[in-house]
């Protein structure tokens, strides 16, 4: 018992070893044009995902930072104006696709800042990792093994999951190769056909010139 729990908690301190993203966002004038600075993801479709924005600063700095959250079909998942401290966006996927988190920095105005910068700390959580497992523990009265065991088993079926969707997209992928071939066979084919019959046609036009002026 104690080698699976152990195996189970390396198993869950691989799967959660990815750190926040660390970065500092510059402020810049309005009218200086919009000025964004975007992560992007991918997700599944009908997945969870938590978006976790931390900065530093407060609201009425001199600084109004903006965040916008959309996928690449034009979705939009969420808006927060004038952040700062912590702000959370939870949504539920529509699309096999790629998403962006955006975030604008404008100066206000309203005084002098002698650093125009906000330092922000990103944490995306997708899937089962976006699920609070506490709360699931809790509700179900599940064990700490079986809390662990659900959650390993949810990981693994998203792995399956993109990998049934990357076969999918191989195979789309491969059929549009061989219809393409199949196409450019099948034009060259005809352009030479063409090219032949119009090789005979001038051959006949010409001979049928020259008998006319008696040259042959």
């Amino acid at each position: 018992m104690a080698s699976i729990k152990s195996l189970l908690s390396g198993f869950l301190l691989l799967a959660g070893a990815a750190q926040a993203l660390k970065f500092d966002l510059e402020a810049t004038s309005s009218y200086h044009g919009n000025q964004r600075r975007c992560i992007r993801n991918f997700v599944n479709r009908d997945t969870l995902v938590v978006v976790t924005a931390t900065l530093d600063g407060y609201k009425g700095d001199g600084m109004n930072v903006n965040m916008h959250i959309s996928d690449s079909h034009g979705n939009e998942y969420g808006k927060a104006k004038d952040i700062a401290g912590e702000q959370r966006i939870v949504f539920t996927s529509h699309h096999d696709a790629a998403f962006d988190v955006c975030f604008e920095n404008y100066l206000t105005g309203s005084k002098y800042v002698e650093n125009p910068r906000r330092h922000v700390e990103l944490d995306i959580d997708i899937g089962a990792d976006a699920k609070d497992w506490s709360a699931i523990q809790a509700t179900e009265k599940l064990k700490p093994l079986e809390t662990d065991l659900r959650r390993i088993e949810e990981m693994v079926g998203e792995v399956v999951g993109e990998m049934d969707y990357l076969r999918a997209r191989e195979q789309k992928l491969r059929d549009t190769n061989e219809s393409t071939n199949n196409r450019v066979k099948w034009f060259g084919m005809a352009t030479t056909f063409l090219l032949i019959v119009l090789w005979g046609w001038q051959i006949m036009y010409l001979r049928a010139y020259f008998r006319s002026k008696h040259l042959i």
